[in-house]
């Protein structure tokens, strides 16, 4: 099994400030086409087949993997991946928190398994340590978001 977590601010210092429903409008998007929001290149094909409120599936091609996922909300909280076709299963989340100061952070966690690998095997130390390194990881994908997002919203379209 594999787990990964990452936490970034929203609003570092030097950087257009985003509200929580700006931030709310980026990750939607990025839900239904998220070729707009990860780093160049990480996503190469993205398709919503069904589509709803609370609720859209989509087939995607991230990282050279064909998946299917369906994609909840929590209004203005949490979008949750959950991974059910592709060499992955499992649930990927992107979560907006909000710290006692009232600074916004949005928060990535994973828990995936690899089809066909054994528990603990080699094919799992490196999709773990894929995830959790600064070239491929998570955490790149929040800063990316948030770098698109924040485009989105200089150019009126958030």
């Amino acid at each position: 099994m594999i787990y990964s977590t990452a936490t970034v601010p929203v609003n570092p210092e030097g950087e257009i400030p985003l509200t929580r429903e700006q931030l709310w409008k980026g990750l939607v998007l990025k839900a239904r086409d998220a070729r707009l929001f990860l780093p160049p290149g990480a996503c190469t094909r993205c398709e919503v087949v069904s589509d709803g409120e609370e609720v859209i599936i989509r087939e995607a091609t991230i990282l050279g993997d064909d998946l299917k996922e369906i994609i909840t909300f929590e209004p203005q909280a949490k979008v949750s991946f959950h991974q059910f076709k592709g060499p992955r299963e499992g649930v990927i989340v992107n979560e907006v928190l909000e710290g006692d100061d009232g600074s916004l952070h949005l928060k990535f966690y994973g828990l995936l398994g690899l089809r066909n690998a054994e528990p603990g095997s080699e094919q799992e130390r490196q999709e773990q340590a894929a995830m959790d390194s600064e070239e491929r990881g998570y955490k790149r994908a929040l800063l990316s978001t948030l770098a698109r997002t924040r485009a989105l919203v200089r150019e009126g379209r958030i």
